[in-house]
Order: C-alpha cells, then structure tokens, then sequence
C-alpha cells in the first residue's frame, strides 16, 4: 500500500513539475512576445538586458540571501577564462531569440528552434570530428524536413526573424559543445549558472543596448499611453524569466531524461497553440504538418540518444564532445530558450 502510495505521489510530483515548468516557459515567450506586439516595446536587446539585471538579482537573493541553492565556488581567474566566454555565447543565444520574436511569429519561431539537435550534431561532427550512429543521422531527416516545410508555408515569413532564429539554433548548439570544455569540473545547476553568467551577459549588452536602443526607449517612456502598465509588464517577464530557470532545474530531477525529451516538445505544441489562441497569427494546414514532423523527428532523436547512450562507447571514441549519458547531461546549462529560452 505505501509503495502504491509512493508511486503515485512520484507520478503527481513530475506531472506537477512539467506543469510549472510549461508555466513559466510558454508565458514567458507570449509575454515577450506581448511587449514587443501589444506594447510596441521593439527593442530586444533592452527586454534581453532586463531579464539578465532579473535573472542575477533572483540568482542572488536564492543562494546568498535565501540559501535554497549552496553556491559552487568558481575561481577568480576561471571566471573570465571559463564562465565570460559562456556568457559571451549565453548572451548572444537570448538576444537572438527576443530578436526572432520581434520579426516572427512565436509558432515559427519555437519550429525553428527545435532544429537546435541538428546543429548541434553538425557542429560536432564539422569541428570536432566527432562520428555519430547511422540512426541519429536517420533522426534528423524528418527534423530537417519538417523545418523546410514550416519556413516554405510560413504565412508570416520574414527573413531577419528567420536568421535570427537559425543563428539562435547555432548559438545555442555552441553553448552546448563549449560546456563540456570550458565547464570541466564545474557541476553547475540551473540557478548557479545564471549566478556566474547573468551578471557578465549583463556587461556585455549594457552598452550595445544603450547605444543602439536608448533613445528609442526614452522616446517610447514619452508616448506611451499606459506607461505604469506596460512598464510593470516588461518587469514581470523579466522575473518570470528566473523563475523559468529554477522550474528547469525542478523538472530535470523529478522526470527521467526521456520524459523530459517528450515534455520539451510537447511544450512546444503547447506554446504554438497558445501563442496562436492570443495572437492569431495565420497558420496553414501545411504550416501545421511541417511543425508536426518536426516536433516528431525531435522526440525520435531524444530518444535514439537516450538508447544509444545506454550502451557503452566503441573504443577510441573521443572523450569531448561526448553523447550524453545521465539526465543531467541532457540539461543544457543556461536557459535556451529560452530555451531555452528568451
């Protein structure tokens, strides 16, 4: 009886832990969406730079002032050699993914995104001559397909979103790989990752930002009707985009690494779905299949690295970049997404 009690409280804590996480990550991306459609904020470099001035203040207040996370003590000179680095390509991954949703739909947006394993296995095996099994090379087909046929059906195409997306796909795949080179030795969660990176993503886009953005921002501050409203808005997203970060990091250890592959794409659908209820961005029948089989390829490509990592490596398989073998691997250590991110 307590072990039939035991098994569903496990079952209730995942579904609960994917809810909260759907949560956080599709109102995220309708809220920045919403700041740059509604409000007519159209400057993603400054909503990128708020959710970094957010994301280290929630950091902050969660290991030094709460104490829910112990801190991972970082050395001074690996903090510029290792974690700047990181927040060079952190950074750059969540400025293209706010700029993709001020050009594009959030539908077309999330499809693009999901081509993300693709490009992390070409970069792999371009630069780090890394071999892969004929079956994650199978996985990709429909991946690819799905994603050709989303773009050539996209009622709402427009170009610089898409390169901003594909970039973003790009970014995030570098991300990826660098971890495993400039993060050696550092286990890092969630929530310290943002810690250490937060603050220099910060730095790097303050300027850029206030350059390029600033007098746009001061003359829409001037001419906005609902200024209070929208500001508090434009804040809320900026929260909401820690707390998407500490659900990640909730979520990863109450699923398995296979569940949170499923979960991931279904977000996905979910966040299409959503996104198209509020905003109503036309979206063909084509359109619709295309993001199917892609979300498709998607979940077989999880799960063909699942299975393949549960086998041990061929002799004189390369050490770095490895496959993934445990479900932490599997969670990429800042958000994307904005995806992780946003």
């Amino acid at each position: 009886m307590e072990e039939a009690w035991l098994c569903q409280w496990s079952v209730f804590r995942s579904l609960l832990a994917i809810l909260q996480w759907w949560v956080f990550n599709v109102t995220v991306i309708v809220m920045n969406k919403w700041i740059f459609q509604k409000l007519d904020f159209k400057f993603p470099l400054s909503v990128s730079c708020i959710h970094f001035i957010c994301s280290a203040i929630g950091a902050y207040l969660v290991i030094k002032v709460l104490k829910l996370k112990p801190l991972i003590t970082v050395d001074p000179e690996d903090r510029w050699r290792r974690i700047f680095p990181m927040s060079f390509v952190f950074c750059i991954n969540i400025v293209l993914g706010n700029v993709s949703l001020r050009y594009i739909p959030v539908s077309f947006m999330q499809t693009i995104k999901s081509f993300t394993p693709a490009t992390t296995v070409i970069l792999q095996w371009f630069i780090w001559r890394k071999s892969f099994d004929w079956r994650i090379w199978a996985s990709l087909i429909p991946i690819v397909g799905g994603i050709l046929l989303t773009s050539v059906t996209e009622l709402s195409f427009n170009m610089f979103g898409f390169c901003a997306a594909l970039f973003g796909c790009l970014a995030t795949s570098t991300k990826t790989i660098l971890a495993e080179s400039l993060l050696h030795g550092y286990k890092f969660d969630s929530i310290n990752t943002v810690y250490y990176m937060a603050p220099f993503a910060t730095m790097i886009l303050a300027v850029p930002a206030l350059l390029l953005e600033g007098n746009g921002v001061l003359e829409w501050l001037n001419t906005h009707e609902s200024l209070v409203p929208a500001l508090i808005i434009i804040l809320s997203s900026g929260l909401l985009a820690f707390c998407l970060n500490f659900s990640i990091f909730y979520v990863i250890h109450s699923t398995t690494a296979v569940t949170f592959n499923v979960a991931g794409n279904l977000k996905v659908a979910v966040a299409v779905l959503v996104s198209w209820m509020i905003f109503r961005n036309p979206i063909s029948a084509m359109n619709g299949v295309g993001c199917g089989i892609t979300l498709l390829g998607c979940t077989f490509y999880g799960y063909v690295r699942h299975m393949l990592s549960q086998q041990p490596p061929p002799p004189g398989t390369p050490r770095t970049p490895r496959t993934p073998r445990s479900r932490m691997e599997l969670l990429p250590l800042v958000n994307d997404k904005l995806d992780d991110k946003v």
